[in-house]
């Protein structure tokens, strides 16, 4: 997938192929930096893009960077307004990925976080799907979630992103589409990069934030939309055993989107096919995404 051309980089819009670091780099270095995933949808009928949901996003990577000690010169409205003029110069008539980063910028030796320069950019790229809509299979990983008082799950950090690419690459090689997470006390945290959901008996439940996942902006639009459609909602511990009696299963994140998992550890999950409440909460949800829903016009922002 080829990148956007123009980037947002040291304050200047810039070709992309100028927005680069030095291989002596800190964040290169020890991956002391932040990060965001917004999508932008385009919708057809319109000719024009929407945003997802971005000033909950950049709220999101502000805190971020305080927790990693980042200092970005930019409010939320300042990050929303250069976003929108990176879409506007790229002119992308089809959906998007839209990549903010923060990151220590310095040339230098030293594992610490303080005293360092910080420097922030964006980039977008046409993006589709990052895993198939239709269904995947996955297996539970052997590599335990990150826990809060290693790196903290809440913070999107770059470097804790090993953490995602060493359990997904064993699932790969082992014939699978993506993973799932334990935290370090045996509960089911997360998949590989995206928020978890199951269903069982009408009710729709997700572990708790507690649990070392990622604070989900997908994962709290779908719990609103789910008691718009009149479901019940929990927040609980949920057991690795519990997925292979769940009714349905499915993973939930800005790249995802909403994906039903349809095995799990070679177990069928709803004979194998999507259910219909991740199949309704599915179409809800990028309904809203691409500004056809009234109801939650406000949850994105147009690309003029």
């Amino acid at each position: 997938m080829a990148a956007g051309s123009i980037a947002f980089f040291r304050d200047r819009y810039v070709p992309l192929e100028e927005a680069t670091v030095s291989i002596a780099t800190h964040a290169l270095n020890y991956g002391t930096g932040c990060f965001e995933g917004l999508r932008a949808y385009y919708n057809d009928e319109e000719h024009r893009s929407y945003i997802f949901r971005m000033a909950e996003h950049y709220e999101r990577l502000l805190d971020s960077c305080h927790i990693l000690r980042i200092a970005v010169p930019y409010s939320v409205e300042d990050l929303c307004a250069i976003t929108l003029e990176v879409m506007r110069r790229n002119q992308l008539e089809e959906d998007a990925y839209i990549r903010p980063l923060a990151f220590k910028a310095e040339p230098l030796i030293k594992v610490t976080l303080e005293g360092i320069e910080d420097a922030f950019g964006l980039f977008v790229m046409p993006f589709g799907e990052y895993l198939p809509l239709q269904g995947i299979r996955v297996v539970t990983s052997s590599w335990r979630r990150i826990d809060d008082n290693a790196i903290p799950a809440r913070a999107k950090v770059t470097g804790s992103y090993v953490n995602t690419a060493l359990a997904v690459s064993d699932a790969h090689a082992a014939g699978f589409d993506d993973c799932i997470f334990l935290n370090s006390d045996g509960h089911v945290s997360e998949g590989s990069a995206a928020n978890l959901f199951m269903v069982r008996d009408g009710q729709l439940i997700t572990p708790p934030i507690t649990d070392n996942l990622l604070e989900g902006i997908t994962r709290e639009s779908l719990m609103a939309l789910a008691v718009d459609h009149g479901l019940a909602v929990s927040e609980r511990h949920i057991d690795r055993s519990e997925l292979y009696v769940a009714d349905e299963v499915f993973l939930a994140g800005t790249g995802v989107q909403v994906v039903p998992v349809v095995e799990i550890d070679n177990r069928l999950v709803a004979g194998g096919n999507e259910g219909p409440i991740t199949k309704m909460l599915k179409s809800a949800y990028l309904l809203a995404a691409r500004g056809n829903d009234p109801a939650h016009r406000t949850w994105v922002t147009p690309v003029a």
